[in-house]
């Protein structure tokens, strides 16, 4: 069974930077697509970054030129760097992993992890 666990999720002034970490076991990481998604308290949950298998990186446009998403396919782990952080990137950010990239991110598909709570706040 796949399994995700997300981290260094935490507060941080508006314009500074935190790196998630997303570390999948259970599975071969290599097969599979990987997403980051974000969900703030009574709003839908977002596609923040979406890294398929073979690297390709898609965004969503909230967060376009300000994060970067990256896998180490030899740590079975992907990554999130946010620079410029605002307080609208508050929210807590989920990863997800399906072997169908259409599959990504979707509610019932795949697999998900527990999510990391980010907090931007001065």
């Amino acid at each position: 069974q796949v399994q995700l666990v997300e981290s260094g999720g935490g507060l941080v002034q508006p314009g500074g930077s935190l790196t998630l970490s997303c570390v999948f076991s259970g599975s071969i990481f290599r097969n599979y697509h990987m997403g980051w998604f974000r969900q703030a308290p009574g709003e839908q949950r977002e596609l923040v970054a979406r890294v398929a298998r073979g690297g390709t990186t898609i965004y969503g446009d909230s967060v376009k030129g300000r994060f970067t998403a990256s896998r180490d396919n030899a740590k079975s782990t992907m990554f999130l760097q946010m620079n410029s952080l605002k307080p609208e990137d508050t929210a807590t950010y989920y990863c997800n992993a399906a072997t169908v990239l259409s599959a990504v991110g979707h509610p019932t598909s795949g697999f998900w992890g527990q999510g990391t709570q980010v907090t931007v706040s001065s």
